[in-house]
């Protein structure tokens, strides 16, 4: 064994004990004739201290310690004389008798220390140093133990493990593929699977009635601070189940995640909301209900004024953002611009302000009295100090564009507290969207979920108009303005999925190439069925109080999606393209 003990293990309890350590040199320095050495591992970091008066080799290989050099140290363990209250091994340190180099470092790029002084590209670079500090330590011991949770609380629950295959047929409806050549095939590829759907579907079919797996997942789309090319889903499936069934279930699993991993107690049970009041309330089908900020439609109270900018809109809608009403005009000239922004769209933002004097003042006074304006504040529950922002167009987009601006001023009035919890389900999603550009129906979740039965009247209707309110089986897990994952009651009799495939203009030749596997799986008694998958990427970022999924995953992939620690993707050699009768299209 190189040590007996780790570097975060040993207390003053220990004082007198002969131990060996190994690990890493944090860093080195020296105080008048002594050497002070602060040695890492995973575990913790422990004091090593030697005596200038002890042996000369000693000395010299202590002082001869560079940071990163892999070392094994033996020595007793003492009480300190200056305690660290920092570090849990604060009160002890160990005197050093040996020491054994076990391998030496060049200088690191940047130091490896809690904060880092290296800049995101460069810690990329050298992803395998990044993941010494002590935060990407944290994150991937958290993304463990959650791991642990859901396979401890799932198997207690009767669901088995099962892995399904990474390659699959390409069934391009959505995000990208990416596809894999065949070489024993030529001209035909693999995908690679954006998700196990309909294989676990055919577990179902199978007769496995309880199925799950943490999985990787992989969509060619463009990417962020949650997106990466490759991802982990916690997927599961069950068969005869109804909404509430799946709902209690992994409500219960996220229950117990929260409170063995961070020792935190969500509401029992969670409170669910329609699909219709989250967009018609928060601009967003994933919102954060840490706070209010609530959107209200005023349109039928500032319309026929005269102010032809709301005349002329479908829509009209505000949010009081409290406090506020000490926005200065350079502040609301750079809110109105952000606004404006590709990223939100809206072509202008009114302002009303609450001001503390009792007065009202709006960039739209010249086409409302005082008491028109008071009328508005009163709809918003608004009151005195409080700033009124109000923007307008077609409705479902302008709801957006407010949402977009809720989260916003959420964020610069610090109301999105990363350490608290406020999870949520969205219910009763349209299971259909309308798309006036390909003037067609998409399926808002996918293809396989089913209608609600009270909507399956409308589901067998030609009007476009009884489609648009037929509501999916289908519900979302949202946390905190995140959705951590969403699910269905599936279609499982052939005759449905057929109707679905109709609706959504794919042809029964389409159908039948793309999943004429699963249709006629369906003719052989199929269950009914549903499930769900959870981001794990991003369940694990925010139990761990962060936005972005890079620190919980090892070897992440930047904006670009290139991991640039072994620069990837990269060209393959000429015999590989002739063996996957490939031939390049790019200029050299």
């Amino acid at each position: 064994m190189y040590r007996t003990n780790t570097c975060g293990e040993l207390r003053l309890a220990d004082k007198g004990k002969k131990v060996t350590l190994a690990g890493w040199v944090q860093k080195s320095r020296k105080l008048g004739g002594m050497t002070f050495v602060d040695l890492r591992d995973r575990y913790g970091i422990t004091q090593l201290v030697i005596d200038g008066a002890a042996d000369a080799k000693l000395v010299e290989t202590a002082e001869s310690l560079g940071r990163e050099f892999v070392i094994q140290v033996t020595g007793e363990v003492l009480e300190r004389q200056s305690k660290n209250p920092k570090i849990p091994t604060g009160e002890i340190e160990i005197k050093v008798e040996t020491i054994n180099i076990l391998n030496k470092s060049v200088t690191p790029p940047f130091t490896i220390e809690e904060n880092s002084d290296g800049g995101e590209d460069l810690r990329a670079k050298y992803r395998y140093l990044d993941l010494r500090r002590p935060p990407l330590q944290r994150a991937l011991a958290l993304r463990h133990r959650l791991a642990q949770e859901i396979r401890t609380y799932l198997d207690g629950q009767g669901f088995m493990e099962i892995e399904t295959p990474y390659l699959i047929k390409s069934t391009p409806e959505g995000a990208r593929d990416f596809v894999v050549p065949s070489r024993m095939n030529p001209g035909q590829f693999y995908a690679l699977p954006q998700s196990p759907q309909t294989f676990k579907q055919l577990l179902m079919v199978a007769g496995y009635d309880r199925y799950f797996q943490i999985v990787r997942c992989f969509r060619d789309e463009d990417l962020r601070a949650d997106r990466q090319p490759e991802f982990t889903q916690i997927d599961c499936e069950m068969s005869f189940v109804e909404q509430e069934d799946v709902l209690n279930t992994f409500e219960g699993m996220m229950r117990q995640m929260f409170k063995n991993a961070l020792g935190v107690d969500i509401p029992n049970p969670l409170p669910r909301m329609s699909w219709y009041d989250a967009m018609d309330n928060y601009g967003s089908d994933k919102p954060d209900v840490r706070f209010g900020m609530k959107i209200h439609e005023i349109t039928a109270l500032v319309q026929n004024s005269g102010f032809s900018v709301f005349d002329s809109a479908e829509y009209v809608g505000a949010i009081a953002v409290e406090g506020a009403a000490e926005y200065t005009r350079k502040q609301l000239d750079e809110l109105t611009e952000w606004v404006k922004r590709p990223q939100v769209g809206a072509k202008g933002l009114v302002y009303i302000k609450l001001n503390s004097d009792g007065t009202i003042k709006s960039s739209i006074d010249k086409f409302y009295t005082p008491e028109q304006l008071a009328k508005v504040a009163e709809a918003l529950e608004a009151k005195t100090g409080d700033l009124i922002l109000v923007l307008c167009g077609p409705k479902r987009k302008t709801q957006t564009q407010l949402g977009v601006l809720r989260i916003e001023m959420g964020n610069r009035l610090g109301l999105r507290d990363p350490h608290v919890f406020a999870p949520l389900w969205i219910v009763d999603f349209p299971l259909l969207e309308w798309s006036e550009e390909d003037s067609r129906f998409y399926a808002m979740h996918h293809p396989f979920t089913a209608p609600k039965p009270e909507h399956e009247k409308w589901f067998y209707s030609d009007k476009k108009e009884d489609l648009e309110r037929v509501c999916a089986n289908a519900y979302d897990f949202v946390l905190n303005g995140t959705e951590l994952g969403g699910g269905s009651i599936r279609i499982h009799e052939a005759a449905m999925q057929e109707r679905m495939f109709e609706v959504l203009g794919i042809s029964k030749e389409d159908a039948e190439y793309k999943f004429g596997f699963i249709i006629n799986a369906f003719k052989f008694g199929a269950p009914p069925h549903g499930g769900l998958a959870f981001g794990f990427d991003r369940v694990c970022a925010l139990f761990g109080g962060q936005e972005t999924i890079r620190d919980y995953i090892a070897f992440p992939k930047n904006n670009q999606g290139r991991d640039v620690m072994i620069d990837s993707p990269s060209k393959i050699d000429q015999v590989q393209m002739d063996e996957l009768c490939l031939a390049s299209t790019v200029k050299e």
